[in-house]
């Protein structure tokens, strides 16, 4: 562990100065903790997520921070969530002040997931059990424009330069135009993007990969797709299933190593 100016333990004075319980941890014992699922973890990205006001650890008298089992577990879910979904801590901090939990937020292959679960998918590639999914059913809610933007804040004109570049589509229904709730997340997204000024023209290049990837997926499994066995048919869209987890982390890893080049 790099630079570390607390003790990995809290001794009994201090658990007595705190009046802390006896299972409160420092910063450094945190980390130690948490080094095997996030090798990357450190000290300073701990107090940078205290600085940011996602943890608010107690204090002792002499300026020791101690971390409760909550706080930890919140931890854990701030990182699972910037690396499984790669959200800002703005929206993170929004997900754990809605009341986004630890155990809303999929462990990774080898911490403890359950056998068979995103199986192929590798570490690293878990996903949000709240996620959009192929084999999950969709609830069926449909989001007028108004709702859209009401929810994800997204400016109209974003919202039509989506629909002009084919990113999101929508139904005609009655004479009024619906998203669905996939549709609604992906008007989030963007608008994530569209502050750092990404438009819907830029994003024809995401649309035309995904578009390519689909495409790839189908032809590999298209004859077990196409299947009238049901068993057979249903083993193909879990396999459908994996291989999208399996694409997004691939493509995380090819993004990430770019952006290495570009920053060293």
């Amino acid at each position: 562990m790099a630079v570390q100016d607390e003790p990995e333990t809290v001794p009994a004075e201090l658990e007595h100065e705190a009046g802390a319980p006896r299972k409160a941890m420092t910063i450094g014992a945190v980390c130690k903790a948490l080094e095997q699922e996030f090798p990357d973890i450190s000290i300073s990205k701990i107090r940078y997520l205290e600085d940011q006001k996602l943890l608010a650890p107690r204090r002792t008298p002499g300026g020791y921070r101690l971390y409760s089992g909550g706080d930890v577990q919140r931890l854990r879910t701030i990182l699972r969530l910037q690396r499984d979904e790669f959200l800002p801590l703005r929206v993170i901090r929004q997900e754990l002040a809605s009341g986004r939990a630890g155990n809303d937020v999929a462990p990774s292959a080898g911490d403890g997931a359950a056998p068979g679960a995103g199986a192929g998918a590798g570490a690293g590639a878990a996903r949000r059990k709240r996620s959009p999914s192929v084999t999950a059913p969709s609830s069926g809610a449909l989001y007028s424009l108004d709702d859209v933007i009401e929810e994800t804040r997204a400016e109209p004109r974003l919202v039509a330069e989506l629909e002009e570049y084919g990113v999101i589509k929508g139904e005609i229904r009655a004479g009024t135009k619906y998203f669905d709730e996939t549709e609604r997340e992906i008007v989030r997204a963007v608008t994530e993007l569209a502050r750092y000024g990404v438009g819907g023209r830029n994003l024809r290049a995401f649309r035309t990969s995904a578009d390519r990837e689909a495409a790839l997926l189908q032809q590999i499994l298209a004859p077990a797709l196409r299947s009238r066995n049901a068993k057979r048919r249903k083993e193909a869209i879990e396999a459908l299933e994996n291989l999208a987890a399996v694409t997004t982390h691939l493509k995380h890893l090819l993004l990430i190593r770019d952006l290495r080049k570009i920053v060293s």
